[in-house]
């Protein structure tokens, strides 16, 4: 690990070239980073950029989506302290005898969340903006989740154990420990109440099929993928609907420079976070200041000239990423996609990303724990279909979707992953505000549109054989990735084998699968020329618990071998723009 009076010569901080400076030198070095230094300087920078007078705030921010602010300058003296202060609570708050051994026990990192834990504020910050930091920890005794579990593993390395590293999922963070990371503790809370957690393994809530340990496939992360992971953190909100640009700015130009060097290859949620920040700072249209050039120029084009992607690319890495290591078990790639396709209106494409979500979804049992993703999907399927829909179906442009059988199937999958996700829960997910407008939705389909999908149920609501298991199952997978390729517009051979000339000449109608005994059920309300709403809201209010019992591991079979411990990442600011 450096040693920290190494990085004295770049302060005091006071602009972004010089933040950036630091983390260039860092990631040139072979030494790992300080994650506590580095913490304690991105917090100072983020928490003295957005604190801000109320009575400031409303001089002139009623029309802006972000205001400029003055850079900090931040200095030596203060962060040394800070940093000592933090190596002396962590030395005095641990017994030697825990030290004791080259790797970490489960014993000394419950003590080490005891430390961080017993100096927290008797009060939950679930919502809060800027609280991850051990800057914000170390000066107001104040952390959110992530920036709980990001403070155990700093502590840990100020500690001398090396085999402690972070683990992120969509919205919950824990660590990971002993050889090859082999071990799982939580070190965190998620929700009131859970303290009496920490120390424990996972696997608990890996088996449970909850999205909250997304299936045992969580972002670890190597030391320079936490430090990935502190930016990715940043969150440069000022109000709920403003953000300070020098936040965003230093953000963005830090993800650039991991993404550059490789460090966000597996890392689906910060390049999705890379993704939005890139389109941002093209809607801000704020212009680089004249000595902040050389800056600009690197966030347009790598070292090697090539030109960097753009924020539609970056959203199909984070997607491969998720696909590509952790088994497709990932859902915010997809709304990430999605939410740029729908603010790009293209919304056949936004339909396909928001299916592709629903797949991923139908692998887990809703719980109250997954209250995050709950949003996510509610906002997409009674807020953003049910407006998009309104709008295509009225003017003289229309109903170029809703004339299209594609758009339908895709409709069909995303409803269908969300009723998968509610079977076998202890929460109904679909009560009357979720059934009215997909009912809704539904309806605005002709017949002649619904009657071209070819809507087939899973094997396990008894209308395919055994025998097409397999073959479905595989060229569903092949046409769900011919797809993503064509609609992303990023497949590089434009040219069909002959096997895919002959399958997409038989198989011209779009094809569905249902696995829910929900949706499976509705097929012949679905396909009929005239839709029965009434019948359809009933069936689909209808509690999951009622429907035929499914044993889990025959119900998700791919998720049988995943007996080891998920990941957490740092919460995804929704941000509205």
């Amino acid at each position: 690990m450096s040693v920290i009076s190494d990085y004295k010569h770049f302060f005091p901080i006071d602009s972004i070239q010089k933040v950036c400076d630091l983390f260039e030198e860092q990631l040139r070095r072979n030494e790992e980073p300080d994650l506590a230094l580095f913490s304690i300087i991105i917090g100072a920078v983020e928490n003295n950029l957005t604190k801000v007078k109320n009575s400031e705030k409303d001089v002139n921010l009623s029309s802006n989506k972000f205001i400029k602010m003055t850079f900090p300058s931040v200095e030596w003296d203060e962060v040394k302290t800070l940093y000592d202060r933090f190596v002396s609570l962590m030395k005095s708050g641990v017994d030697t005898k825990l030290l004791s051994g080259e790797l970490a026990t489960r014993d000394l990192v419950k003590r080490v969340a005891d430390v961080v834990w017993n100096s927290l504020t008797r009060s939950y910050y679930k919502d809060r903006a800027h609280l991850q930091s051990i800057y914000s920890f170390l000066t107001g005794n104040k952390l959110d989740c992530f920036g709980v579990a990001f403070a155990v593993t700093a502590g840990c390395q100020v500690l001398g154990k090396q085999d402690v590293h972070l683990a992120l999922s969509e919205d919950h963070a824990w660590v990971v420990f002993g050889k090859d990371g082999s071990n799982t503790a939580e070190v965190t809370w998620h929700g009131k109440g859970n303290e009496d957690k920490r120390g424990r393994s996972v696997g608990e809530g890996v088996l449970a099929r909850s999205w909250l340990y997304v299936a045992g496939k969580p972002v670890v992360c190597s030391r320079v993928m936490e430090l990935a992971a502190l930016v990715s953190s940043i969150n440069p909100t000022l109000t709920p609907t403003i953000d300070v640009h020098e936040v965003a700015q230093m953000q963005h130009k830090l993800l650039w420079l991991l993404f550059d060097k490789g460090h966000l290859d597996a890392y689906p949620m910060a390049l999705g976070n890379l993704g939005d920040l890139d389109e941002y700072m093209k809607i801000s249209n704020c212009t680089e200041e004249p000595d902040n050039s050389t800056l600009k120029d690197e966030t347009e084009i790598t070292k090697s000239n090539t030109p960097r992607p753009d924020s539609a690319a970056l959203y199909v890495q984070a997607i491969r990423s998720s696909r590509t290591y952790y088994e497709d078990r990932h859902v915010y790639p997809y709304t990430f996609q999605g939410g740029y396709y729908h603010r790009h209106k293209m919304y056949k494409e936004a339909f396909h990303a928001w299916a592709c979500a629903g797949d991923v979804i139908r692998h887990y049992n809703y719980s109250r724990d997954d209250e995050e993703i709950y949003k996510e999907f509610s906002e997409i399927a009674n807020e953003l279909i049910p407006q998009l829909m309104k709008a295509e179906s009225s003017g003289h442009s229309a109903r170029s979707i809703l004339k299209d059988p594609e758009c339908f199937a895709s409709l069909l999958r995303f409803y269908d992953g969300i009723c998968k996700w509610e079977e076998g829960s202890q929460t109904p997910i679909l009560h009357i505000g979720w059934a009215k407008p997909l009912v809704s939705t539904i309806s605005k389909f002709d017949a002649e549109v619904r009657a071209q999908v070819n809507i087939v149920c899973s094997p396990d609501n008894g209308e395919p054989t055994d025998e097409t298991r397999k073959s479905e199952k595989s060229s569903q997978k092949e046409d769900k990735e011919m797809d993503n390729d064509r609609w992303n517009n990023n497949s590089e051979n434009t040219e069909l084998s002959v096997r895919e000339q002959l399958t997409a000449a038989v198989n011209s109608r779009p094809r569905v699968t249902l696995y829910s005994h929900k949706m499976a059920a509705l097929k012949p309300l679905l396909l009929a020329e005239r839709l029965n709403t009434h019948a359809l809201q009933l069936q689909l209010t209808a509690q999951s618990q009622l429907q035929r019992p499914q044993p889990p591991a025959k119900r998700r079979e791919d998720d049988e071998h995943n007996s080891q411990a998920p990941t957490a990442r740092a919460k995804r600011a929704r941000r509205e723009r």
